[in-house]
């Protein structure tokens, strides 16, 4: 199946280097695909250029199936995004703020209703915008996205500025939303917890480079989780381990961690068999943070690049 978003070393350099270099992405239709980075890492950047809100100095942009071009708009029909915050008329109400854009894009006249009512704000529609919670703003601002119906969403940050509460239900929201509209979801984030709750692919960027593109599944086979002991001995436990081509290290609370390269059944047999007595031995879950910043630390970006 074609993917429904692919670039080709899409590339946009501003002065002191900053920018996006040589970008291939690839996004697989239905995907929720987290694009993740810092601030200022290009994520925004980025969104522009597949919009044509900005020209690249090289690379082609692929949207659904058409080749973005300058001066033509057929490949973004289908295209739905929100761009950072979401341009609102706070003084008017909700369904005046639908209403302004669907008469620009020539829909029917029901879809502003249908659309209320997919972004949970039937109920709100009355009230002036300025009276709305920021998680409700969001909510109209990815209302604006969908009015025309689009098979590929595009949103930057949304979940910025949004408390715990609101940042769960925007998650829920939009988690109903790919399975029951049946589209594709591209969603830029520094949050790497929320990512790692929603997404299906991830694409990691740092300082303009994609360091990494794949499944989370993908993504944590990269990094092997650590092992966490704790032990009644611990400079004999590293003295034992050593030996065994481990390489500990003492960590917080007199404990040792190390990457292992025995199992751990087999590290815990030979301490109780020096004497050791073990008191703790896990392995720490890999979690997307952990892979974030070792994707993203000197040593990476030097291989990378």
């Amino acid at each position: 199946m074609e993917p429904a978003l692919h670039t080709h070393q899409l590339s946009r350099r501003f002065r002191g280097g900053q920018g996006v270099h040589e970008l291939d992405l690839c996004v697989p239709a239905g995907a929720i695909y987290g694009f993740l980075g810092p601030n200022g890492a290009g994520k925004t950047t980025t969104i522009r250029l597949l919009l044509g809100l900005l020209r690249p100095d090289a690379g082609e942009v692929h949207l659904l199936g058409d080749r973005l071009l300058p001066g033509r708009q057929s490949a973004l029909a289908r295209v739905g995004a929100l761009v950072e915050h979401p341009s609102l008329y706070l003084h008017l109400d909700g369904r005046a703020n639908l209403e302004v854009t669907r008469r620009l894009l020539g829909l029917p006249a029901s879809r502003v209703q249908e659309v209320l009512e997919r972004v949970g704000l039937a109920a709100d529609a009355h009230r002036r915008v300025r009276e709305y919670s920021l998680g409700m703003r969001q909510r109209l601002g990815i209302g604006l996205a969908l009015l025309g119906r689009p098979k590929l969403l595009l949103l930057d940050e949304p979940g910025n500025g949004l408390d715990p509460a609101g940042t769960q239900d925007l998650r829920r929201f939009l988690r109903d939303l790919v399975a029951q509209e049946g589209l594709t979801l591209f969603l830029s984030s520094h949050l790497l917890g929320e990512i790692e709750q929603l997404a299906s692919h991830v694409g990691v960027l740092d300082r303009g480079r994609l360091r990494f593109q794949g499944t989370l599944a993908e993504l944590r086979e990269r990094a092997r989780p650590a092992l966490v002991l704790r032990c009644d001995a611990p400079a004999k436990a590293m003295h034992v381990l050593v030996e065994a081509g481990e390489d500990p290290a003492l960590a917080e609370g007199h404990s040792l961690r190390l990457t292992p390269r025995l199992p751990a059944a087999e590290i815990n047999r030979r301490l109780v068999a020096h004497g050791i007595g073990v008191r703790h031995l896990a392995l720490e879950p890999v979690t997307l943070e952990s892979l974030f910043f070792e994707l993203t630390a000197p040593a990476a970006r030097e291989v990378a690049a």
